[in-house]
């Protein structure tokens, strides 16, 4: 069973920044592809960024481009999540997803296509 543990979130200003981290209890890390998706109040859970096994592709919602970087620490087991730039719309609950079955080179951007979820980190952007 692996174990998604989000960490991170917290309350920050219009234009400020902060940084989600995700720890993968799975044993070996590098065989899953890791992804962010956020749900606001009143909305769907949405994809944000993901990350390929070997870290080598990333791929982000237009949203989000230029202002969050995903990127990951395969010695530590942890992915991560810098946010830049924080807009008031960028508030919501971050979580974490790993797929399993992967190739190295892949990411991937629908929910179904991720195997374990974190229990969520809240981020809110307010003045």
């Amino acid at each position: 069973q692996v174990h998604l543990v989000e960490s991170g979130g917290g309350l920050v200003q219009p234009g400020g920044s902060l940084r989600l981290s995700c720890a993968n209890s799975g044993r070996t890390f590098t065989r899953y592809a890791m992804g962010w998706f956020r749900q606001a109040p009143g909305k769907e859970r949405e994809f944000v960024s993901a990350i390929s096994r070997s870290g080598g592709i990333t791929f982000y919602t237009d949203s989000v481009k230029g202002r969050f970087t995903i990127s990951r620490d395969n010695a530590k087991n942890t992915v991560y999540m810098q946010m830049n730039s924080l807009k008031p719309d960028d508030t919501a609950v971050y979580y974490c997803a790993a797929r399993e079955r992967s190739d190295y080179g892949s990411v991937h951007v629908h929910e179904y296509e991720y195997d374990y979820w974190g229990q969520g980190t809240q981020v809110t952007v307010s003045s």
